[in-house]
């Protein structure tokens, strides 16, 4: 017996998500999951911040990026929701009013949790990678860890990992210092 084709999702079956998950179509597959946990939560909210001030406003840093939280991108067949993305300014001057982006980030970050880890380093770092995202960053607020990754050619090489409270220079925002610390200041370490 042949087994029936597999139904692609669409862009209508995120539009029919239920409100209170996050919908994304990674290889033809529909994925829902839940909003973020506190943990996940608080550790995007700091990175952002970290970020967002010497970077997307130019105080204390370079300026030249929009960074947003949790952007719906369209990247060919695929819609990704990154928990924060970034542009070069000079890639995209300003924001319209569509509800998604089709040009890929200049960088993403995804903030692991148990339940999305393996479809962030399996399934979504080849996507990106595909679209030319130039850095991928991996946040791990329950093990305290960043690793950053840079694309070369098609492939992800390794620029670091870094731990706890660590202070790092990490592309592509190597301008700043930034203080891992403050991105789970406010988490407590799960019982072992």
């Amino acid at each position: 017996m042949v087994a029936p084709a597999r139904r692609r999702a669409t862009y209508d079956d995120i539009l029919a998500a239920p409100r209170h998950q996050v919908a994304e179509i990674v290889d033809g597959d529909l994925h829902l999951r839940p909003r973020p946990a506190k943990p996940h939560a608080a550790a995007a909210t700091a990175l952002v911040g970290e970020l967002m001030w010497p970077f997307g406003r130019g105080r204390g840093g370079p300026g030249g990026w929009i960074i947003l939280l949790e952007p719906e991108l369209h990247l060919d067949a695929d819609v990704l929701v990154p928990d924060l993305a970034g542009w070069r300014r000079e890639r995209m001057r300003s924001l319209d009013d569509g509800a998604y982006f089709t040009a890929a980030p200049d960088w993403a970050c995804e903030v692991l949790s148990p339940s999305t880890a393996r479809l962030d380093r399996v399934d979504k770092l080849p996507i990106y990678a595909r679209a030319a995202v130039g850095h991928v960053w991996l946040v791990d607020p329950l093990v305290r860890t960043l690793e950053v990754l840079r694309l070369d050619a098609d492939r992800w090489s390794l620029c670091g990992t870094w731990a706890d409270d660590a202070r790092v220079k990490a592309e592509p925002f190597e301008a700043i210092e930034l203080e891992l610390g403050a991105l789970w200041q406010d988490v407590a370490l799960p019982a072992r």
